[in-house]
């Protein structure tokens, strides 16, 4: 049987480390280059993958990972759907579009739409983790149309060549499922960070006396919330401008009143996407406030004072 022919689209820090995956395993991985930076074509060149139009990526590819910010992945679907349609008959055979975003269900049932009825098949993935490196794979949880279970085992054996897949069976399952996964799995996690982040800022807008009184009392009767923040709130800078569109999706996912909680983490992570981009790259007054709070707090849990 002839190795799968893949596509993923598009080669960010994700979507790259998972095509290496990929190549490594000796399949063909293409992606759509069109109009990006040389930061990421050398990202893409590193995973092995090839750059290929749409066209090709329609009359070639086996299965098409689209691993993009939320607000591009009804865009590209629909994209890419109109490019096949224009190449039914010269494509490759069966092929089946995942789409691996942060969206919530009823963005992904509005892109699972778009192939009903067409030779395309459609997953639901929510990749949950970081992006695969050495040892460590991101869980792709998937649902489909149960109709589609045939479809879901396939998706599976791409295990196979990498990539960690867990499959939602069971009741109620379908489109969508995967979706929800992730925005509350998501919710949590970089709600919690946002959390975090929202109440130092607020503590040191009131004076850096509370900011310094809220390091110790955590120290002291919340020690994880504060092992937590030196490891978490570093990570998050440089990703806040990836977060604000999760989070609106997440708010729409949760809906109501509730919804307002993460509708305001999104302007949160806005926020600190202006500072970590200010000052020359140094960073604005709230990356300063963070980082320091960070600072402070590794030398407590050192056992220093963390004053200065």
């Amino acid at each position: 049987m002839s190795l799968p022919i893949l596509a993923v689209v598009a080669p960010g820090a994700m979507g790259a480390a998972v095509a290496k995956r990929f190549t490594t395993a000796g399949l063909t991985v293409l992606t759509y280059l069109e109009g990006r930076s040389p930061a990421t074509r050398k990202r893409a060149h590193d995973a092995g993958m090839q750059d290929a139009s749409l066209s090709d990526i329609a009359q070639r590819a086996n299965w098409v990972l689209s691993i993009l910010p939320p607000s591009d992945a009804f865009s590209f679907a629909q994209k890419f759907k109109d490019t096949h349609d224009a190449h039914v008959g010269t494509t490759s055979g069966k092929i089946v579009f995942a789409d691996c975003n942060a969206v919530n269900p009823d963005t992904v049932k509005r892109i699972a739409a778009l192939f009903s009825g067409s030779p395309i098949g459609f997953v639901d993935a929510g990749i949950i983790g970081g992006p695969p490196q050495n040892d460590y794979n991101p869980v792709f949880y998937a649902s489909v149309d149960p109709k589609d279970d045939a479809l879901l085992t396939e998706f599976e054996g791409l295990s196979e060549y990498g990539l960690k897949v867990s499959a939602l069976r069971g009741e109620g399952a379908g489109v969508g499922d995967a979706s929800a996964l992730k925005m509350s799995y998501a919710g949590i996690t970089k709600g919690t960070i946002g959390l975090f982040t929202t109440m130092i800022l607020a503590a040191h807008a009131s004076s850096p006396t509370t900011s310094q009184a809220l390091l110790h009392e955590l120290s002291s009767s919340q020690p994880t919330f504060l092992k937590r923040i030196t490891t978490s709130i570093p990570g998050m800078l440089p990703k806040a401008y990836r977060w604000v569109g999760e989070m609106e999706e997440i708010s729409q996912f949760v809906g109501g009143g509730e919804g307002k909680i993460h509708e305001g983490m999104a302007r949160l992570y806005e926020r600190i996407e202006g500072s970590v981009n200010a000052g020359d790259g140094e960073g604005g007054e709230d990356v300063k406030v963070l980082r320091k709070f960070v600072e402070d707090a590794k030398k407590v849990i050192d056992g220093g004072s963390g004053q200065q």
